[in-house]
């Protein structure tokens, strides 16, 4: 979408960063999920000291997306030991990008997603990686169309309820 910026962010964004964090989370998962299983998530996952956490991390990065003022999306990136299951210096995760609802459809998550490429590029990696929860059909589509292809997967833990995540993985060297 024309006009959008992206900002890396830091610790004076912690609130932001949580508002948007939680919000674009409840909008993705709520639906498919019990409201006790969201509300432990969102409050372990996006709490204050949490996110101070990983802000003050060198090893993980924030960036948000925003349009006219408003914020509308944003990316996280976890870099060597800071990844949570490949912990290789050539490789990236995108842990997390998510945009908020009203603006699905308009290219913001491509934004993204092309952040994390450059960025990735810049870090020289080999691959991004991620992990996808599997009824999640809109982001698999997404990575899929993006060249990302399933190598394997792992449980990820909303609350109380364990769910699979798919892990997809993109060649750098496919983008050159």
């Amino acid at each position: 979408m024309y006009g959008t910026k992206i900002k890396k962010i830091n610790l004076d964004d912690v609130l932001l960063l949580q508002i948007i964090g939680r919000q674009t989370f409840f909008e993705t998962f709520a639906e498919e999920n019990t409201p006790e299983n969201m509300n432990k998530y969102l409050e372990e996952e996006f709490s204050i000291n949490k996110l101070i956490g990983e802000l003050e991390d060198k090893n993980v990065q924030f960036y948000i997306a925003s349009f006219e003022n408003k914020f509308i999306g944003y990316l996280k990136l976890n870099f060597g030991l800071s990844q949570k299951e490949i912990k290789e210096n050539n490789a990236v995760e995108i842990e997390r990008i998510y945009v908020l609802k009203e603006f699905h459809g308009k290219k913001i998550g491509q934004l993204l997603f092309e952040k994390a490429v450059k960025i990735a590029l810049e870090k020289k990696a080999d691959f991004i990686w991620l992990g996808v929860w599997e009824k999640n059909h809109r982001a698999i589509h997404f990575y899929k169309k993006n060249g990302f292809v399933e190598f394997d997967k792992h449980i990820f833990k909303l609350g109380e309820d364990l769910q699979t995540d798919l892990m997809m993985r993109l060649n750098i060297t496919l983008i050159n």
